[in-house]
């Protein structure tokens, strides 16, 4: 119960960037209002997910994951687990398994939420992730790793989001999300 609080006081607080981001914190809060079980897996056909935007210090790179199952190139991500006491500590914790650096430096307000199909999660389908995202700085020189939740991970330009040279498929609200992770971490 502790991270279903958390949960809502996080969105309550947050104040979205524009109308739509506004729709989805509303969407998001009353299924929290609605479920009890609402951040966890088990919730069907919808559940909160936390998810972290990765920058280079400087804030010119973003690191991003070739998920397995997907095969696309995301942030880091997935579901809360009993053991996160707030929102960003499970986003948090997500993005050190998946990329494999210690050390992210996250900041605890939220830049971006997306509500997204997932038809690989669970056995009934239907499934929708209401993720919440959050943005980190890597440590300068920061190694990262390869997970098994994952094909690659890599440094990409931001600048190369969206063109020939990029990542293949990246949807525009992760482009969107990117681009508030700057924004907000300056």
């Amino acid at each position: 119960m502790t991270l279903h609080r958390d949960a809502l006081k996080t969105l309550t607080a947050w104040v979205p960037p524009n109308a739509e981001q506004a729709a989805l914190r509303d969407r998001f809060g009353g299924h929290l209002y609605d479920c009890p079980d609402g951040m966890e897996r088990s919730c069907y056909p919808d559940h909160i997910t936390a998810s972290t935007v990765v920058l280079s210090e400087n804030g010119s790179e973003v690191l991003l994951t070739l998920h397995a199952r997907a095969q696309k190139w995301f942030q880091f991500g997935g579901h809360c687990e009993p053991e996160d006491a707030r929102l960003v500590d499970a986003a948090l914790r997500e993005a050190s398994e998946e990329s494999g650096i210690e050390g992210l430096r996250i900041d605890s307000v939220p830049i971006h939420l997306d509500e997204h199909a997932v038809p690989f999660c669970g056995d009934q389908g239907g499934v929708h992730h209401l993720d919440v995202r959050f943005a980190a700085v890597a440590p300068a020189g920061a190694e990262h790793a390869v997970s098994q939740e994952s094909l690659d991970v890599r440094w990409w330009p931001v600048r190369s989001l969206g063109t020939p040279t990029g990542p293949p498929d990246v949807a525009p609200d992760l482009i969107e999300a990117i681009a508030m992770a700057r924004s907000r971490l300056g």
